[in-house]
């Protein structure tokens, strides 16, 4: 249809042209088509390409010609017309900046403090203020100010602590060593809880063009299905992960019964001569650095190993620098993504065959056990942990020792 129109339009203005006429029309219509218009053109009214290119080339010079001539074509004066009205109107663009500052937001008293920021809200702030600009204007403001939409971005994790670099510092040290002695170190921690049934899981696999993955609308928790608590161990020597995908919550119990079934899968093979554990883990959740029954369930997991278990916490608000988070659990999250969790053997048969171009490898087993919230720690039962804390932040860095009477080192 397109070509049919070009060939008639030619048809009726060719007659009324010369040659030069002709060559800059159809060079005009090929430079408005953009690519291909040349060929197209060509085709279209016979002209070879070579002459329509010419007239390519003769309307930029003209283009050219037309920009140096056209302060001399100026009809009105410089400078007339009418005034803009920020260019009226001097207080404009100071109280618009006063209304979007990020810190005063306007007056504390007026509603645009509570409501979103958007240019027609701006206009009307700024009508009521004696400002007399529209919400175009005030876009074309913003815009020239530098402002554009933002959506929130997760970085910010609490305030920082002031031994943050130096207990960095000591957890590097402390891996090194124990990687020196061959002793085993491991990075610890519960992934978040996910929906088990035909539910939508974020990212996209490759499926036939039209054909999605069909899910349920509503994300209700299957009463029956529940949902999952995977949480992980990583090898951090041997570049191998755990993962122990509880039915239950997640509990210092479950955490350290996660930790027992690497070291009896995985753990007891790989360090056949090891006397002692470092455990790096963050600072909160089930195996925060304050849970008094995390240290209870370590000691019992001492006394039935006989290895000495070390534990340093990551310092607050730095979860994310945890091992396990970039070197096992963001891989598990791409080699599931797009893929609906609808039972745990699926959940268990996903997260077992992620693997990486480095080499990592991963094993997955259930755990259905219960494990009741609202356990309470005694003074006590606290005291007969055999805890040694060191120098250094105490709090965060500690060894607990096995029983005399069950010591195997």
């Amino acid at each position: 249809m397109e070509k049919e129109f070009l060939i008639k339009q030619f048809d009726l203005i060719a007659p009324l042209l010369d040659e030069k006429q002709i060559r800059l029309v159809v060079a005009a219509q090929a430079m408005a088509i953009g690519r291909g218009g040349i060929s197209l053109i060509s085709q279209a009214t016979g002209i070879s390409r070579p002459t329509i290119t010419k007239g390519y080339k003769e309307l930029l010079e003209l283009g050219v010609a037309r920009e140096n001539t056209s302060a001399k074509r100026r009809v009105r004066k410089e400078g007339g017309g009418r005034k803009r009205v920020i260019d009226k109107d001097k207080t404009l663009q100071s109280d618009l900046e006063t209304l979007i500052d990020p810190e005063t937001m306007g007056d504390p008293e007026s509603a645009l403090r509570w409501t979103a920021k958007s240019v027609r809200n701006l206009a009307d702030e700024l009508k009521k203020m004696g400002h007399q600009a529209s919400h175009r204007m005030i876009a074309e403001m913003l815009h020239a100010m530098g402002y554009s939409l933002q959506a929130n971005r997760k970085t910010l994790e609490g305030s920082e602590h002031p031994d943050r670099d130096a207990q960095f510092n000591f957890i590097y040290k402390k891996v090194k060593e124990f990687q020196s002695r061959c002793q085993p170190v491991i990075s610890v921690d519960a992934k978040k809880k996910e929906l088990v049934g035909n539910f939508k899981n974020g990212g996209r696999e490759l499926r036939p063009k039209g054909d999605p993955e069909l899910t349920k609308v509503y994300d209700f928790e299957d009463p029956e299905l529940g949902k999952a608590a995977p949480y992980g161990v990583y090898d951090e020597t041997n570049n191998v992960g755990w993962v122990n995908v509880g039915t239950d919550h997640d509990t210092a119990s479950f955490a350290v019964e996660s930790i027992r079934r690497w070291w009896n899968t995985m753990g007891r093979e790989a360090y056949p001569k090891a006397k002692h554990l470092l455990i790096t883990a963050d600072g909160g959740g089930s195996n925060g650095s304050r849970v008094r029954l995390w240290k209870i369930e370590l000691q019992n997991l001492a006394n039935e190993t006989g290895l000495r278990i070390s534990v340093s916490h990551l310092p607050p608000g730095t979860s994310k620098w945890n091992k396990i988070e970039h070197r096992l659990f963001s891989h598990i999250s791409m080699n599931w993504r797009g893929k609906p969790l609808i039972n745990h053997e699926v959940i268990v048969n996903l997260i077992s065959s992620t693997k990486t171009r480095t080499g990592l490898k991963v094993k997955c087993a259930i755990d259905t056990n219960k494990y009741p919230t609202g356990i309470k720690v005694t003074d006590d039962e606290l005291q007969q942990v055999k805890i040694f804390r060191y120098k250094f932040h105490g709090e965060w860095n500690y060894r607990i020792n096995p029983n005399a009477k069950k010591c195997k080192c």
